[in-house]
């Protein structure tokens, strides 16, 4: 096995069998005040895969940040072969305000590959992709639900591109689903590089939820696994996540206060009754129904909904039995209560 050799990223110079922290520049504040995006490289000293692993792209979106955060912390890091780049925070300006946005209200993961010379997403994008994300051979970007809507651990990725399929099964999260790419976002970008991405979505945005964070942490360990760059201490058998065939949102029929929700994970048949909306004096009820068989990925959170309202996003499968199976033992195994018993089980704790 080859040494590594020093590398320089952003400017910063890390040496072999190093860990070192920087702060890549990002546009300031109007209060003259400096803004920038924090970063942590740790260098093996045998020569690996380049991944980068980034979070709050959306700067509301907080699992991921704690899943960089105790990412760190793991043993099997000492003995890393090849680099590994995290970002916990992309979208400073965002972070800051607990918003989606930055303050040009410019979605940034649709600003992609971005200018030099352009608007603050614009710039942020380009740096981020020059600096971090084109130097990489493999990439996973964390993110959440938007505000009041939730995630099933799920990811999302190209799977017609070569490999992808192969570290998107080796992450382990129950659902995988062959999602197109955006124009302007990071994964589109990334994968005219031909770089291999994946999009790990689960909970809600602004909210830490210890069984996705921990369900993450355990995806990304087990995607360093498949590519060499960590040593397997124990694997744990697991059964093989399903991709989904299609998905689809059931809409508000009528505008009401939402009750008797269905919760993610569960299975649902066709016309079966996901939520009940009611006018405020409960002398009227519209059931909200399932347009197909399949598995709840998504939910909205909020209790009040107008007519046409995205409600509850179901994931088609060829077989829901089957896919119900994987999500119910997915759930058992990072369940938090169940404590270090689960935790213990994790690769290279």
């Amino acid at each position: 096995m080859s040494k590594n050799k020093a590398i320089t990223i952003a400017g910063e110079t890390v040496q072999p069998g190093t860990r070192t922290n920087f702060d890549i520049p990002v546009a300031d504040l109007y209060t003259a005040h400096k803004i920038s995006m924090p970063v942590q490289v740790i260098h093996g000293r045998l020569a690996g895969p380049r991944l980068f692993i980034c979070a709050a792209v959306h700067g509301d979106e907080l699992n991921g940040v704690q899943i960089i955060r105790r990412l760190m912390k793991r043993k099997a890091l000492a003995s890393l072969k090849g680099t590994l780049i995290t970002v916990p925070v992309v979208n400073v300006h965002g972070f800051l305000n607990q918003s989606r946005y930055l303050p040009d209200r410019r979605d940034l993961n649709r600003s992609f590959p971005g200018s030099p010379k352009g608007s603050i997403a614009s710039r942020l994008a380009h740096k981020f992709l020059n600096e971090v994300v084109l130097g990489s051979d493999y990439g996973i970007d964390l993110h959440t639900g938007a505000i009041d809507r939730s995630n099933l651990p799920q990811i999302r990725a190209s799977l017609d591109e070569s490999g992808v399929l192969e570290l998107a099964e080796a992450f382990g999260a129950p659902v995988i689903i062959n999602a197109k790419t955006r124009d302007g976002s990071l994964r589109a970008c990334a994968s005219e590089s031909d770089i291999p991405i994946l999009v790990y979505e689960s909970g809600e945005a602004l909210r830490f939820d210890e069984f996705c964070i921990r369900a993450g942490i355990r995806g990304v360990l087990n995607v360093m696994s498949k590519i060499g760059m960590i040593r397997t201490s124990r694997r744990a058998t697991r059964r093989q996540p399903v991709i989904a065939q299609s998905t689809r949102w059931a809409r508000a029929p009528v505008s009401g206060i939402v009750s008797d929700k269905a919760e993610l994970g569960d299975a649902v048949s066709k016309g079966a009754k996901l939520a009940l909306l009611s006018d405020p004096l409960g002398e009227s009820e519209e059931p909200v129904l399932a347009p197909h068989d399949g598995i709840v990925i998504g939910r909205s959170n909020l209790p009040l909904a107008h007519e046409g309202d995205a409600l509850f996003n179901i994931a088609a499968f060829s077989s829901v039995d089957k896919a119900e199976n994987v999500v119910e033992e997915f759930a058992a195994i990072h369940d938090p209560a169940l404590g270090r018993a689960v935790e213990s089980d994790l690769i290279g704790t």
